[in-house]
């Protein structure tokens, strides 16, 4: 096949759009961005392709590019670059528990390395919790399945449901150190083996890696016995140079290397530095325990835990620059196989790389004054991070998000409430399942300066929910100055589309003072923003309190703004074009009254673009839940 002619020079991206059209937002990251389909290739760009279950969905821009054995993709790097970092996906094994295959590596024309690319870390079917067998039959036979409009144990004969069911989670990424520094204009090639029916290539994140760092006076673990090339367990060496550090109130350092643990390091009262997340690797396997431990654990697995909040937790814990290297391959709620979990308060949690544990970081309360900053979280199982129960005062800023299983980034209040975080200045992308971002009750939060892209499926880019038993809202619930890509996705359960941001009533009002300021949602898949309840409840609760102010919308298959629930929102200086549908979908909470519908909105004046009027005077009723899409173009300056 001849290659597919590109742009002359390298094509840098973010979120897979032109960098100034999302300045000022998300994390600031050492590697520089290159999508496959912009680079130079023998192969087949697929997408673009926002339909869920598919590969192009899962793929950054939702465009890839899918190369037969011996074929390529070409990269020019933009700028010197020893190490790179290549997201990819390869087919399952035809029973399931992936494969493996090799990629061959080559820059300005010869061989220089041969990654080892696999699926056994991805590949996941049917109804959540999901499995990892292709073949299997419903986990949930009596769930509503939308594939058929029927619940297959109420129907006569059952229907046939394709297998693989709902295949997803398709794409895991690689680093691999190049043996040297290459220039700004040398070429990458990434070339397909035999050994893969096929490979898809998202994209290339290149970047110049520094020396490793020394933590001067510290206790190295190979004083210890920890064996940094993988070879022998370092846990108790590990732990017992934590024992002395905190007795003599010096860091740990875990020098360059690779340290097997399979377990969890108990951290309290302790640093540990490690020479650099692309030096140090703290690497583990995923163990079944039997019998189950008793918080219902059937497997443990590398991680670094503070201790239990019923047992007064941790604090005073700083972690930094190492990786942490799980074996995570299946959803199983009830296990702690996190990368980071327990209590922490008053810690820091910076520069790491976490990859293929159930979740980045897990934090269950109460626990304050933590701040989790400058890492990277991808190809996990569930969240990235969760604030769950109880945890105030907290900090999560300038983290890369990639890949994840469930909401990137939440806070879920639940039994106690979550106070005073922030979310600030991350980036989140492609989440498989539910929300770049989301809330889940909680008192004076703040959500401000984050880059949300590629959403997929069962959630959106932003979520307010007030739902999975969560705390009220109180206070104030601010969200301001982020922008969402490509968001606002199809809700498979209810068969309409949500939109970018989407507030959501399922177990109580939301009447919180809702401040949504300075934010910009580019190219809707849907709706820009959306107010729902449920069916069964939408008599009962509300959404109230919601102000948009300074709000920029480019592009919406339907509309900009979809209301499904009792309540009301006002809007000011809130800007749309390329609308595909009326401006305003308002069906209150369906019961359609005379005086109008039950959602009001408030225009407060310098709306342009004529996406408000005349959809929103007094409060009328325009409620057409599945307008055709009109796909919008892509994003532009304004």
């Amino acid at each position: 096949m001849a290659e597919t002619p590109k742009a002359a020079g390298p094509v840098v991206t973010r979120a897979a759009l032109a960098p100034h059209l999302v300045e000022g937002r998300g994390a600031e990251v050492a590697f520089l961005e290159q999508e496959a389909e912009n680079a130079a290739t023998n192969g087949t760009v697929i997408g673009p392709d926002r339909t869920a279950y598919t590969l192009p969905a899962e793929a950054s821009g939702r465009t890839a590019v899918r190369l037969l054995p011996g074929q390529h993709v070409e990269f020019t790097l933009p700028a010197d670059a020893n190490a790179i970092t290549v997201r990819y996906s390869i087919p399952d094994a035809p029973n399931g528990g992936g494969i493996t295959a090799p990629l061959g590596v080559s820059v300005n024309g010869k061989h220089r390395a041969t990654m080892t690319l696999t699926s056994q870390y991805a590949w996941l079917y049917n109804q959540y919790p999901f499995s990892n067998d292709p073949g299997a039959d419903l986990l949930h036979p009596d769930w509503w399945i939308t594939e058929c409009a029927c619940v297959p144990s109420q129907t006569t004969p059952p229907p046939v449901i394709r297998k693989p069911f709902r295949p997803t989670h398709f794409y895991d990424e690689a680093r691999l150190k190049l043996d040297r520094t290459y220039r700004a204009g040398d070429r990458i090639r990434l070339t397909a083996s035999n050994k893969a029916a096929w490979t898809v290539i998202d994209l290339l994140d290149s970047e110049q890696v520094g020396r490793p760092h020394v933590e001067k006076r510290a206790l190295d673990v190979r004083l210890f016995g920890a064996d940094p090339a993988g070879r022998r367990d370092a846990a108790p060496a590990i732990e017992h140079a934590i024992a002395l550090a905190r007795f003599l109130n010096v860091p740990v350092y875990l020098p360059p290397g690779t340290f097997q643990v399979n377990r969890h390091i108990i951290v309290d009262d302790v640093t540990i530095v490690g020479a650099g997340n692309w030096h140090t690797v703290v690497k583990g396997r995923e163990v079944a325990l039997d019998p189950p431990a008793p918080d219902g654990s059937v497997h443990t697995g590398v991680g670094f835990y503070g201790r239990d909040a019923a047992d007064g937790g941790s604090s005073n814990v700083h972690l930094s620059g190492f990786t942490i290297e799980g074996d995570v391959r299946e959803r199983i709620d009830t296990d702690q196989v996190n990368g980071i979990g327990g209590a922490m308060s008053d810690s820091t949690i910076r520069g790491m790389y976490i990859h293929h544990t159930k979740v980045g970081l897990w934090f269950d309360g109460p626990m304050s004054g933590t701040v989790v900053e400058d890492n990277v979280i991808t190809d996990q199982i569930a969240d990235a991070l969760n604030f769950h129960v109880g945890v105030t005062d907290s900090v999560v800023r300038d983290n890369f998000v990639r890949n994840t299983g469930d909401d990137g980034l939440a806070m879920w209040a639940e039994h106690q409430q979550n106070a005073r975080n922030t979310f600030d200045s991350n980036t989140v992308q492609s989440p498989v399942l539910a929300n770049g971002i989301a809330l889940y009750g909680g008192t004076d939060n703040t959500v401000s300066g984050n880059l949300v892209a590629d959403p997929i499926r069962e959630g959106s880019g932003i979520h307010v929910g007030s739902r999975f038993g969560a705390q009220p809202f109180t206070g104030h619930v601010w969200i301001t100055g982020n922008t969402t890509v490509r968001a606002g996705t199809y809700e498979l359960n209810w068969n309409i589309g949500l939109g970018a941001i989407w507030f959501y009533a399922l177990d109580r009002d939301i009447d919180a003072d809702i401040q949504v300021v300075g934010n910009h949602f580019l190219d809707n898949t849907y709706n820009a923003i959306m107010f729902v309840s449920d069916w069964p409840v939408k008599d009962l609760y509300s959404i109230r309190g919601a102000h948009f102010a300074d709000t920029r919308i480019d592009g919406t298959g339907t509309s900009v703004l979809s209301a499904r629930v009792m309540g009301d929102a006002t809007f000011e200086n809130t800007d749309a074009r390329n609308v595909g549908a009326v401006g305003v979908n308002n069906c209150g909470s369906f019961n359609f009254p005379a005086t109008g519908s039950e959602f009001t909105v408030t225009d407060a004046g310098g709306n342009d673009g004529g996406w408000l009027q005349p959809w929103m005077l007094p409060n009328t009723v325009t409620c057409d839940d599945r307008p055709p899409v009109v796909p919008p173009p892509a994003p532009s300056e304004w």
